[in-house]
């Protein structure tokens, strides 16, 4: 009676939410010793990786620095002071570029998590923990995937320990998803991966049972939230999955149905970021990324890399292993490593064709690697099943012993290979007053353990305590906090603006070499840099860049195809630079090498005003940040937002053309020139610009006269809007003009149509949540079996599961299917999963 009760009556789905934790917790007493096996595994990569990363430094409140990841600093504070208090998460800033759009352009979620964080924790210590967040979940995120798609036992827990031999590799130092990129800046792609493998693996098994339609959209909304590279890899991922089921034939239409309401649904979910995003894309910038064409190299040999990489592990054997974990899926039917097969052809592939442009093929490079180190692992696992099925009475239940033999002694050897390099193997053993040495570095340099030994010296953990020990542990700290409230000091006396400091790779020294573009960041938004880490959300960025050839005795040239003069720059280079500083309204010049420093001497519209150390700061005179033109300015015709640095460029190269300036728009009156056309000069009624205010995202000034075009020196962008005059328009380099109707003018940065049209799609997109959930799972047509069914009776020492029987394979999507959903071939009768 009560299970005709429970039928005719089925329990709420909170009830059944709690009924599923429930069982959960139930289940722990229920493991086997494969499930303490995978946890002891999977536990010991997240700790061993945790380990080579300076625990100290990074539970300190040090500030980090190193690479990108220095400048990164930047980003989560402003988002927690100024735009999380006005309830945005993207917004203006006037820190970097002349101004940019805050977050527009770059990945969300991850600042986000930062800013929250640092609320309850040390802004550092916040920050840090974020970072290495996704170089700790990696692992786990790939045994979930191993789960999620069934794969027996001991496949899931080696699958922890290649992506931990991922995160080591050493091949690729920026390319997103390693250690070394992650110490390099790219820590958002770190956590986006992690979402990635655990959406791939969940669009696997929704697309054989039907389940998983609420947290699907979810997971594939987060990736995309934190980095869009990843989104891409998983969305292909989900293309490749549908392939793959569908090869099995029954319930097309409904599985179709069911990976798209993920897509659209996920899509939505992040609408609020993603549609302003691509729909203001033409506002972006390119900084040129060469497309890698040594394709072989790259993906099968790794023999010419950058200084200081190594093909480490070697991708060789790598190889190897991975082909014979495509042959073990094969002939055992394993749908998660066919699946790993077809996607990494598939990204192999996209590297070689994808075209020169602003998704830079190297960027797929790590999702190759990955699904190599993945298949590797299954090759590993499947070879010791197959060792225990040839062992076993019924080959259809491997030896229980060999299969947990295999995870234990391939998981020992993985991190051993993955130590050696690292110098992180236990050197000695005390036995009470007996040390057992066990190696060390001898005198010929090399690292000996036990038997073992290599030459390696991995890079990672000197990389590691370089970023976390922070600004605050670099012995030219002293001098880099010097010069920092140096200009405190020169804003509070001659009054906040922007800087210009001369780039040198020795700013290394102080943590990073970009570490000056946290001047804002340590003087409260006082004093910006013309330099940033966000280089592609600036259309200002192309012409800081050729203002840094020209003002900087060792320029970085970071942005490819400009109009760079070779060498160290002259007298008259440096000049013209300081008068693009005046153009661009900066304030402050900074220089620190002698050449350049003589230079600013010599320029009569430098005055110093400070020294620190080596630093001498000029102050630039005539470099207003609102003014009136003198000429009426010219508007270039059929120019898109995504050419417009081409149009400009040689006009801001020539300053005989200055006295006209190229405009996006105007009014009717203004003339109206096609690229390459010189303007006549149509000389404006002169007025006096007063009472100028510059805000964080509003500008206000007075006129003497409504009808004269003024400058504003503050970077453009289609969200500002302004009162008491026409415009805004685009005028070169990256700038604005009004014509004021009125003696008071106000600018604002604001919220656009598109965005709250990006808005409302979200809601939809969270409409769409209550309705998947509402609607529970497709009930789809039983799969054509990949293999035949296995027996489920134990035989002495076999495996009666043959894959880690207790381990808790409930659904994700907690409680939300009924139990009339779920299939026999669901969840076998040791609660774990059918290795289809």
């Amino acid at each position: 009676m009560a299970s005709l009760g429970r039928a005719i009556d089925p329990p709420s789905r909170p009830v059944q939410a709690l009924q599923a934790v429930g069982r959960g917790i139930q289940s722990l007493g229920r493991w086997g010793p494969e499930s303490w096996v995978s946890l002891a595994i999977v536990a010991g990569c997240v700790l061993f990786t945790f380990a080579q990363l300076s625990p100290s430094d990074i539970l300190s409140s040090s500030t980090p620095a190193g690479g990108d990841m220095g400048a990164h600093v930047w980003g989560p504070a402003y988002m927690r002071d100024h735009l999380l208090p006005s309830f945005r998460v993207t917004g203006w800033t006037q820190d970097w570029y002349a101004g940019f759009p805050a977050y527009h352009f770059y990945m969300v979620l991850p600042s986000l998590a930062i800013a929250l964080l640092s609320f309850i924790l040390p802004y550092g210590l916040a920050f840090k923990l974020v970072a290495v967040s996704g170089l700790l979940t990696l692992p786990i995120a790939c045994w979930a995937f191993g789960r999620l798609t069934r794969l027996p036992f001991p496949v899931s827990p080696l699958l922890a320990v290649g992506a931990t031999a991922f995160l080591f590799d050493r091949s690729f130092s920026i390319y997103g998803g390693n250690i070394p990129s992650t110490l390099a800046g790219e820590f958002a792609f770190s956590i986006s991966l992690s979402f990635a493998i655990v959406f791939l693996g969940v669009v696997g098994r929704g697309l054989e049972t039907g389940r998983q339609r609420v947290i699907a959209p979810i997971l594939l909304a987060l990736t995309g939230l934190c980095h869009l590279i990843p989104f891409l890899f998983a969305i292909g991922g989900a293309i490749v999955w549908l392939a793959i089921s569908l090869a099995r034939k029954p319930g097309f239409f409904k599985r179709v149905w069911w990976l798209a309401c993920t897509g659209v649904v996920g899509v939505a979910l992040m609408g609020w970021w993603l549609f302003p995003f691509y729909l203001r894309s033409g506002y972006m910038n390119d900084m040129g990324w060469e497309k890698k064409t040594n394709y072989s190299d790259l993906l099968f040999q790794r023999s010419t890399l950058d200084p200081q990489l190594v093909n480490s592990p070697p991708i060789q054997w790598v190889l190897v292993l991975a082909l014979l974990g495509l042959v073990m899926s094969i002939a055992w039917k394993r749908r998660g490593g066919v699946f790993l097969a077809v996607l990494a052809g598939s990204v192999a592939i996209a590297f070689i064709v994808l075209p020169q442009g602003k998704l830079w093929n190297a960027r797929l490079l790590p999702f190759w690697y990955l699904s190599l180190y993945l298949l590797a692992a299954i090759g590993v696992a499947e070879l010791g099943r197959t060792i225990a099925s040839l062992l076993s009475r019924d080959p259809d239940t491997p030896r229980r012993s060999v299969t947990i033999a295999t995870a234990v002694v391939a998981a020992l050897a993985g991190l051993t290979v993955i130590a050696m390099p690292l110098r992180a193997m236990p050197e000695k053993i005390a036995l009470g007053p007996i040390n057992i040495e066990l190696g060390g570095v001898q005198n010929d340099g090399r690292y000996h353990w036990l038997f073992l030994s290599t030459k390696e010296s991995s890079f990672i953990p000197s990389w590691a305590r370089w970023n976390f020990s922070g600004y605050e542990g670099k012995p030219a700290y002293p001098e880099y906090r010097d010069i920092v409230q140096t200009m405190e000091t020169v804003g509070e006396t001659n009054g906040c603006g922007r800087a210009m400091w001369e780039h040198e790779e020795q700013h290394d020294r102080y943590g990073t070499p970009m570490a000056l573009m946290l001047l804002p960041f340590w003087t409260d938004g006082c004093i910006g840099s013309m330099e940033g880490l966000f280089f592609e959300a600036s259309s200002t960025t192309p012409f800081h860049f050729i203002n840094q050839d020209e003002l900087s005795y060792g320029a970085s040239n970071a942005q490819r195809d400009l109009p760079y003069v070779p060498g160290a720059p002259d007298q008259a280079q440096f000049d013209l630079g300081i008068d693009h500083l005046q153009m661009l309204g900066v304030k402050y010049y900074m220089a620190i090498t002698e050449q350049m420093i003589a230079y600013g001497q010599a320029n009569s519209s430098l005055k110093q005003v400070a020294q620190s150390g080596p630093w001498v700061v000029f102050e630039v005179s005539d470099s207003p940040l609102i003014e009136p033109l003198d000429n009426d300015p010219a508007v270039l015709t059929d120019v898109a937002p995504k050419h417009w640095l081409e149009a400009v460029t040689p006009w801001y190269m020539d300053p005989t053309a200055w006295n006209v300036w190229p405009s996006s728009g105007g009014p009717k009156e203004w003339q109206r020139i096609s690229e390459g056309e010189m303007p006549t000069a149509n000389p404006t009624t002169p007025v006096a610009v007063t009472n100028t205010q510059i805000g964080r995202d509003t500008i206000s000034f007075d006129v003497t006269k409504p009808g004269t075009p003024i400058l504003v020196k503050v970077s453009y962008f289609p969200n500002w809007k302004v009162s008491g005059a026409e415009g805004p328009w685009r005028v070169g380099p990256n700038l604005m003009v009004v014509v004021p109707t009125s003696e008071n003018v106000t600018l604002s940065y604001g919220t656009s149509v598109i965005d709250w049209g990006s808005w409302f799609v979200t809601f939809l997109g969270v409409v769409g949540i209550v309705l998947l959930w509402r609607a529970g799972p497709l009930v789809f047509p039983e799969m054509v079996p990949w293999r035949r069914p296995r027996p489920t009776q134990s035989d002495g020492d076999s495996d009666s599961d043959s894959n880690g029987n207790t381990e808790s394979d409930d659904d994700l999507e907690s409680g939300v299917a009924s139990e009339s959903v779920l299939s026999a071939e669901d969840v076998n009768v040791s609660g774990d999963a059918d290795p289809r």
